[in-house]
């Protein structure tokens, strides 16, 4: 039996804009398991993202309860998420947030000077196929590269799990190609425990196995018997 590493149980959470309460997430009950890659799919609207941030602790639930391991997620305070957020998660966004005045390999080493066991920047950007660029700042580089030195950086304090939100959305398709694999091989070769959100369906072969969301809810998921490589994606 695969070790659960996220259980949510009746997760719900509502947003109030004005006096409107739009509902983004209806009941969500999931699990994720240790060494997988999930792909989180679904049109814009769908909750993607706030499921996303709940799991990484940027988001809290209006309803329900979420597990980290043996950590109840939901019953934690500010401090005790961002505890979580530094000891346990790495994040990737669409958009890079590099520090522009810092180059590749200082930008991992935000990081990796406040982790409790990183791997070196160095090793890290190697990781990514970046060990030629590291001395490099993001205006010098293009923008997959921008977004492989981001995954450095997520990856460099050995996160238990990654996050990824829609990571090759600003990117076009040959470079989506190079940032997913660069995903594919740290979740194969780390074990880090991956999920990502897209609403590119082509995406979905890589992963393990799919949840479809519409809604704020998980309508299906899907088990991949066999993973396609990145390169063998059809965009």
């Amino acid at each position: 039996m695969a070790t659960t590493v996220f259980r949510m149980q009746g997760i719900t959470k509502v947003y109030r804009t004005g006096a409107v309460d739009v509902q983004a997430l209806r009941g969500i009950d999931l699990e994720l398991f240790e060494g997988e890659m999930v792909v989180l799919l679904g049109p814009s609207g769908s909750g993607k993202s706030t499921l996303l941030n709940i799991l990484g602790g940027l988001d809290t639930p209006s309803a329900g309860r979420a597990f980290f391991r043996e950590t109840e997620l939901t019953s934690l305070g500010d401090a005790g998420l961002t505890a979580f957020r530094r000891n346990h998660v790495g994040f990737v966004f669409q958009f890079y947030n590099l520090v522009p005045s810092l180059t590749a390999r200082e930008n991992v080493a935000l990081v990796t000077e406040i982790a409790t066991k990183p791997m070196r920047p160095e090793e890290a950007l190697e990781r990514v196929g970046l060990a030629d660029r590291i001395n490099h700042f993001p205006a010098e580089l293009s923008g997959g590269e921008q977004q492989r030195v981001a995954i450095a950086r997520a990856i460099a304090k050995r996160p238990d799990v990654l996050l990824c939100d829609e990571p090759t959305g600003a990117l076009d398709s040959q470079t989506g190609i190079v940032v997913l694999q660069a995903l594919y091989d740290i979740n194969r070769d780390l074990g880090t425990v991956t999920a990502l959100i897209t609403h590119n369906a082509a995406i979905r072969n890589i992963a393990h196995r799919v949840i479809y969301l519409a809604d704020g809810q998980i309508l299906r998921t899907q088990e991949n018997a066999s993973r396609a490589a990145p390169s063998e994606v059809s965009w």
